[in-house]
């Protein structure tokens, strides 16, 4: 169970460079970046991005593929919760492998990517190399169970005219990827190494990004998702860009390496739900009883004031939402939750009451915790309708929801960084942070890690 607190704010902190936005990608829309590729350097090349994992389950998923046909492709696809893989075949003949030995699957995680070839090289450990968060995969003993290397002046399928290029899923499957991905770079021509787009800060001795201020070679492309009405633009100077599929400008989000926000949790839901559209829309199916269909957020409310929203798609009377400790399971006792009739269910100051505001589909419910006196207000629609002190624990709370009969019920949380509705007039907390349809209320900020450093 993966949880992010101000201590293991997993990679987010940056000093000294910003990364604005990243592109969301969901399998279920068929979301994905292509484009033809141009003959060029096939022997020498270097890709560098970020990602951020939003579907956690068994499936594959494919990060990218440069490839013409299901047989001859160079891919990195994480494989379900077991392993991820690098890999290139040729008319069904393995010419290079990496199968790692440990999983990628934390959803509070930005993890940065570095792929960088030469088949020049003499020395076959030479010709490639896999960086994560600044760590040299390739060197590190044990890491891959399988570590094929090409032969030297092998061509691989980048830059092969003749395969096609896919950011978020392959071209010639139709597994996708879930998550988010910032920072996209491909250098033609040259071996670069994770330090040339990274460094560890000298404080938290977290990887973090660094602006990439080298050539791109002739076909190289540079992705920052800095346009919401292009997606696909690149930003190299190359002109190289992408066509979207099933990408909008409301794929485009805030939540990056440098200020990573939560997002529902999906290693933390029953299995009568999912997380769907960059694990903010919550769907519950079926839920049976009060525990048959509850979710929690990535980021625990630990100190200070924080702020989310939770957009109703369909509801009953019997869905709520509020805040809750990892063993939400717990019956009432411990839950501070609106529910859709009006009713507040509360193991705290005052307890459960009823007659409040209700809800229904299309509202918007506010709730903004106070870490230190321990209540939550909850508003609709900007509105505030009552504040609650939740009951005292010596463990933290976390936004979430929970079904407390049979039914569907789908909701769209805002935490600031990424939600799929449509904000029609945005509101950011105090300090310019997150996208809202309503604004905080005063001292209230977006859960995020900037905040987090600064208010945690």
């Amino acid at each position: 169970m993966a949880f992010l607190t101000e201590a293991a704010n997993r990679g987010s902190i940056s000093t000294g460079y910003d990364i604005g936005n990243s592109c969301k990608f969901e399998s279920a829309n068929t979301e994905s970046l292509t484009k033809s590729q141009t003959a060029s350097n096939r022997r020498t090349w270097t890709l560098s991005f970020w990602f951020k994992r939003t579907k956690v389950d068994s499936a594959l998923q494919y990060v990218f593929e440069a490839g013409s046909s299901g047989s001859t492709l160079l891919s990195l696809f994480i494989n379900g919760t077991s392993d991820w893989r690098i890999y290139e075949y040729v008319s069904g003949a393995r010419k290079l492998g990496f199968y790692s030995t440990t999983q990628l699957n934390d959803p509070a995680a930005w993890y940065h990517m570095v792929i960088a070839c030469d088949t020049t090289q003499s020395s076959a450990a030479d010709r490639f190399k896999i960086y994560l968060n600044g760590e040299d995969l390739t060197a590190t003993s044990g890491y891959f169970s399988t570590a094929a290397y090409p032969d030297q002046n092998y061509e691989t399928n980048i830059n092969n005219s003749s395969a096609t290029l896919s950011i978020g899923k392959a071209p010639t499957a139709s597994t996708n990827f879930c998550g988010y991905i910032s920072e996209f770079n491909f250098i033609d021509g040259l071996m670069k190494q994770s330090s040339d787009f990274g460094r560890f800060d000298s404080a938290s001795g977290i990887w973090v990004p660094k602006e990439y201020t080298g050539s791109y070679g002739n076909e190289g492309y540079f992705l920052n998702f800095a346009d919401a009405s292009d997606l696909g633009d690149d930003e190299s100077g190359n002109g190289k860009d992408f066509t979207e599929n099933n990408i909008t400008a409301v794929d485009q989000s805030t939540d990056t390496p440098t200020n990573n926000f939560a997002i529902g949790n999906p290693l933390n839901v029953t299995p009568a739900g999912t997380f769907t559209e960059g694990a903010t829309r919550w769907v519950s199916v079926n839920g049976t009883g009060m525990n048959g269909a509850w979710n929690l957020a990535t980021i625990a409310l630990t100190g200070g004031k924080w702020h989310c929203e939770v957009k109703c798609i369909s509801t009953s009377s019997y869905y709520q939402w509020g805040i809750s400790p990892t063993h939400i399971n717990d019956s009432f006792s411990s839950r501070c939750m609106y529910r859709s009739d009006g009713n507040i269910y509360n193991a705290g100051s005052g307890g459960n009451t009823t007659g409040h505001t209700s809800y229904t589909a299309g509202d918007i419910i506010g709730m903004s915790y106070d870490a230190s006196a321990n209540t939550v207000i909850f508003s609709k629609n900007g509105t505030a309708v009552v504040t609650k002190t939740a009951i005292a624990h010596n463990e933290p709370y976390f936004f979430g929801g929970t079904g407390l009969s049979s039914g569907t019920y789908t909701g769209d949380f805002n935490f600031g960084g990424y939600t799929s509705y449509t904000i029609s007039s945005p509101e950011s907390d105090e300090n310019g942070y997150g996208t809202f349809e309503y604004a905080p209320p005063s001292g209230y900020y977006a859960l995020c890690t900037k905040n987090l450093a600064e208010y945690g």
